[in-house]
């Protein structure tokens, strides 16, 4: 019979854990109510009253019962609701200006009764883009953060600090929203260090893929307290360099704030992202329960330590840090990397010197080096042929494949060398790379030398491989889960293929570096070969005909071809005031280097007789660009349609004209249109602006040689007054040109009759985004 003390713990065991199981299915519930909500009235653009009105009532509403149900508690909740207005220059998409104009931010601050100095940021936004639900991006993190203010709040004990939750409404508008709070709120002040939730995809692990600059003392923070840790220093690394053309708020605390900060994205399932199909049926609620348990996790333990009180004084220095297959995060100082890769070079080339220095050895080492390069450059059937020269010469079968696990041991250790003298933490790869399978090597050398390539040695050997190899093949699913979906909707002039081709490549010879020695050391190398290159040729043979196409409408995994459609007029004015031309189409840019190959079997009058050619005398070509990425996306149709009549058209106007005394031209103009324009400024020959009301001032150069600024506003925005002085070249021609392009993504003026009929008609698998949109040019 049990003893009554031991009944009595496990009854009380079994009843906590059931209690912890309720409330996390408590918790899934409300996130998933939250999340629904939030979707439920549709898109959201910035001015739309989808986002102005509807999300931000249910967002108060919300926050509201929270600070009621935690009133009685040790801390207390004060809810802000921002309006800013203000301007910025980005260097982003080639660089430009951002003006913003009454949009929404909700604070809402966590503290104890009485008080706190110092404060946590928790970010997210609840904006989407228009003609996507934005589910991903990024009303989960909005719902996540609901429930993890409402975790924190109802704490029994109170806070050491405290921690700002911000629900902005223009981050799609290119991060304005959080501009306008690190800049102007007055609780920004205090505010110590952030975390920004984002998303690049669709549900799954939500990834640690940027921290500072500096502060090694937030990752060390994450890796402490999250309860499923995923983080890389290497998606840090790459985001960082710009080769994925997207940006977060995170790049605004730091720039503008100078604050540092833990950036996170869900990254699954990208094809999804900025599409109808970002809905919240598709976020999985263990993806949403797991970041809400590490967010909570890592917040509570950011407000009860000593380093946010004083974060300077542990600013200094960077983390090399990585999580091994998400179970665990393993973290340390960059200096310590450093030294680290430094003594594994070093006993490499001790290892390598040892084993050239034999002035037998030496011909057979450089002839082999040359093989290696040759299979990166060329492939493996030109690698075997000179295999059989060195074959021929005399070199043995062991000795050769020796001789190649070397050169892939140097190749590797360069590798190493380099990052580690660039001072990249990604380092840390190469470094796994070589002690791993040089480790493994000495402690088997023995075994080698009985035996040879016995299958003992070879379990041993790849069984010494194993974590360096795992790590680094879940690192290249990373890449690949990343980048294949942004490569369709990266633009017109980046071709997926070669890019993938050659990620593929990289990565097969990565791979292969440490066994392809296990090739030479079988004892038929001719079939093996064969057989490797009867599988190239069958993928080739089923590439070329087209076997695999891209897209698809599948319900299960959708991949939609990405396409932009704008029902547009053009109007164009002469240096008298007087309109020259006019015209009206649907203009077409597709987003990834296929054009409109597979639409135009299906829409026949999108066709290569439409294409549109660069104006290169009017700003941004003469057509309506939302963003300044026309380097990006080069191919573009222009198919005549009847004119558009907004029910809200921009007026445009110049309030003066000046000479200065120092030389320049001020001019001043008033806009009055919709929530988002774009403003384009093309200097005549001979001309430049000096200054203007924008940023700090200085005139932001976008890499086309013109300037643009975005614009856009919430509710009840007063109209857009702005200047620009321009030094005057008085040519016959005037000084500049200007031009301001009107979008209407929401409402009665986003759609037309035209551009309903051409929506009906595009495969299922394309997924057009449309807007009805005017363009207007004057010269000064």
């Amino acid at each position: 019979m049990m003893p009554r003390n031991v009944l009595t713990f496990l009854i009380l065991l079994y009843t906590t854990k059931r209690s912890i199981r309720q409330v996390k299915r408590d918790d899934n519930i409300r996130h998933s109510l939250h999340l629904e909500r939030i979707t439920s009235v549709g898109p959201r653009p910035t001015g739309s009253p989808e986002n102005e009105i509807l999300t931000v009532n249910f967002l108060l509403e919300q926050i509201e019962h929270i600070k009621a149900d935690s009133a009685s508690g040790p801390n207390s909740v004060t809810v802000d609701v921002q309006r800013p207005t203000g301007s910025f220059s980005i260097d982003f998409l080639g660089g430009f200006t951002s003006y913003y104009d009454r949009v929404s931010n909700i604070a809402v601050r966590l503290e104890p009764k009485a008080g706190a100095q110092h404060l946590m940021l928790a970010n997210c936004h609840f904006d989407s883009v228009a003609n996507s639900p934005g589910a991903s991006d990024d009303a989960v993190s909005c719902a996540v953060m609901l429930e993890v203010l409402h975790s924190l709040a109802n704490l029994s004990t109170p806070l050491r600090h405290g921690v700002v939750f911000l629900f902005n409404g223009a981050e799609e508008n290119v991060l304005q929203a959080s501009h306008g709070f690190i800049t102007q709120h007055p609780w920004a002040k205090q505010v110590r260090a952030f975390i920004n939730l984002e998303a690049a995809g669709v549900g799954g692990k939500e990834v640690v893929f940027q921290t500072g600059p500096e502060n090694p003392w937030l990752v060390q923070a994450y890796v402490h307290a999250a309860k499923h840790p995923f983080a890389s220093v290497v998606g840090q690394e790459v985001f960082q360099s710009g080769v994925i053309p997207s940006d977060t708020d995170f790049r605004i605390y730091r720039d503008f704030g100078n604050i540092p900060g833990i950036d996170l994205a869900f990254i699954e399932n990208g094809f999804l992202y900025h599409t109808k199909y970002d809905t919240s049926d598709r976020i999985l609620t263990d993806s949403i329960q797991r970041a809400g348990d590490n967010i909570l996790a890592v917040l509570k333990h950011l407000v009860m330590s000593e380093e946010l009180a004083d974060s300077s004084e542990y600013r200094h220095g960077n983390m090399v840090f990585f999580d091994l297959l998400g179970m665990v995060v393993v973290a340390y100082p960059a200096r310590v990397g450093t030294i680290i890769n430094y003594m594994t070079a070093m006993a490499t080339f001790l290892y390598l010197f040892k084993k050239c220095s034999h002035p037998s050895n030496v011909g057979n080492w450089l002839v082999t080096l040359l093989t290696v390069l040759i299979i990166a450059l060329v492939g493996l059937f030109l690698a075997d042929l000179v295999c059989l020269v060195v074959l021929l010469q005399g070199v043995r079968r062991l000795e050769l494949g020796e001789l190649y696990f070397d050169v892939s041991l140097l190749l590797w250790c360069g590798a190493l060398v380099y990052l580690t003298a660039n001072d990249l933490c990604s380092a840390y790869v190469p470094m796994l790379m070589v002690a791993f399978p040089l480790t493994t090597k000495l402690l088997l050398v023995r075994e080698f030398k009985l035996r040879g390539a016995s299958v003992k040695y070879s379990v041993l050997y790849q069984l010494g491989l194993a974590l360096p190899y795992v790590h680094f093949m879940f690192l290249i699913w990373v890449v690949f889960e990343i980048f294949t979906p942004i490569l369709g909707r990266s633009g017109t002039e980046i071709p997926p293929d070669v890019v993938l081709a050659t990620l593929v490549t990289l990565a097969t010879l990565f791979l292969s570096s440490f066994f392809l020695h296990f090739i030479y050391l079988a004892r038929s190398t001719k079939w093996l070969l064969a057989g490797l290159g009867t599988v190239f040729t069958v993928f080739l043979v089923l590439v070329l005909c087209g076997m695999f196409f891209p897209y698809t409408a599948d319900p299960s995994g959708p991949r939609p071809k990405r396409v932009f459609l704008q029902h547009t007029t053009r109007t164009f004015h002469g240096l008298d005031g007087q309109v020259k031309s006019r015209d009206s189409g649907l203009w077409i840019n597709s987003f990834d280097y296929t054009g409109m190959q597979h639409i135009t079997p299906i829409i026949p009058e999108i066709n290569d007789t439409i294409r549109t050619s660069c104006q290169e005398d009017r700003p941004f070509c003469g057509y309506p660009w939302f963003l300044p990425v026309k380097f990006l996306v080069k191919k573009n149709w222009y198919l005549p349609a009847p004119e558009v009549f907004p029910r809200s058209p921009i007026e445009f106007q110049v309030l003066s004209k000046e000479q200065t005394k120092w030389g320049t031209v001020k001019i001043t103009f008033e806009v009055k249109g919709p929530s988002h324009m774009s403003l384009y400024l093309r200097p005549h020959q001979g001309a430049s602006l000096s200054s203007w009301s924008f940023g700090d001032g200085v005139p932001q150069y976008h890499l086309a040689g013109e300037y643009f600024i975005f614009y856009s506003h919430g509710l009840d925005a007063p109209a857009w007054n702005f200047w620009f002085e321009i030094q005057d070249p008085s040519g016959p021609e005037g000084i500049i040109s200007v031009a301001i392009s009107s979008h209407y993504f929401f409402g009665e003026d986003q759609r037309t009759v035209q551009l309903e009929d051409m929506l009906k008609r595009f495969p299922k698998w394309a997924f057009p985004s449309s807007w009805v949109s005017t363009y207007h040019m004057y010269r000064y």
